[in-house]
């Protein structure tokens, strides 16, 4: 083998390892921001609807099964997640510039926030939810009336979980009736 063959191979298999490593570091990224740790890690979600979810049904419930930030917020599909995830990188610009770095603040744009993630969730036809909520996974049999009624009812008309599930893990802000409605959702 010539020396610059010796040289070509040589980048080939540091090239191979080093994008393995940088593969590997990635996914690892992704995971680590994928946690309920990480989510809850600045003082804006710990103190704001962290102690929100912790009075909902999907931290604690009859069955044990807890849903945390990421399996409502990210896609579990690579590709949709990593769409999620650069979406969600507006997150650190207000971080950054103290959007909602007080109670204050935060109240005051928990109503933006809300109708964003609502308008996000209804374009993707719920899909997070649907996770562990399907149509064709419902028990009508084992359902209340009412739920059975308007799940029914749901289906018909081709609504999607946020339609009338808003505010089933987070305090729905002041005036959401009606921006809602104003925004379509």
């Amino acid at each position: 083998m010539t020396f610059r063959g010796k040289i070509l191979s040589g980048t080939l298999i540091i090239g191979f390892f080093l994008g393995i490593l940088f593969w590997g570091g990635f996914n690892w990224t992704l995971e680590l921001t994928n946690t309920l740790t990480f989510c809850i890690s600045c003082h804006e979600m710990r103190d704001n609807v962290y102690p929100e979810y912790q009075n909902t049904i999907h931290y604690s419930n009859r069955t044990g099964v807890r849903a945390e930030c990421p399996d409502c917020h990210v896609p579990k599909e690579w590709i949709y997640k990593i769409k999620r995830k650069i979406e969600a990188s507006r997150e650190l610009y207000h971080k950054l510039v103290g959007t909602v770095d007080t109670p204050e603040k935060f109240e005051a744009y928990r109503l933006t926030m809300a109708l964003s993630e609502w308008k996000r969730m209804k374009s993707v036809d719920s899909r997070e939810c649907r996770n562990c909520h399907d149509y064709e996974s419902m028990d009508f049999v084992e359902q209340g009336r009412r739920a059975v009624k308007a799940h029914s009812k749901g289906l018909e008309e081709g609504k999607t979980c946020i339609d009338c599930h808003k505010g089933i893990a987070h305090q729905l802000p002041a005036g959401w009736e009606e921006a809602a409605a104003k925004a379509g959702l």
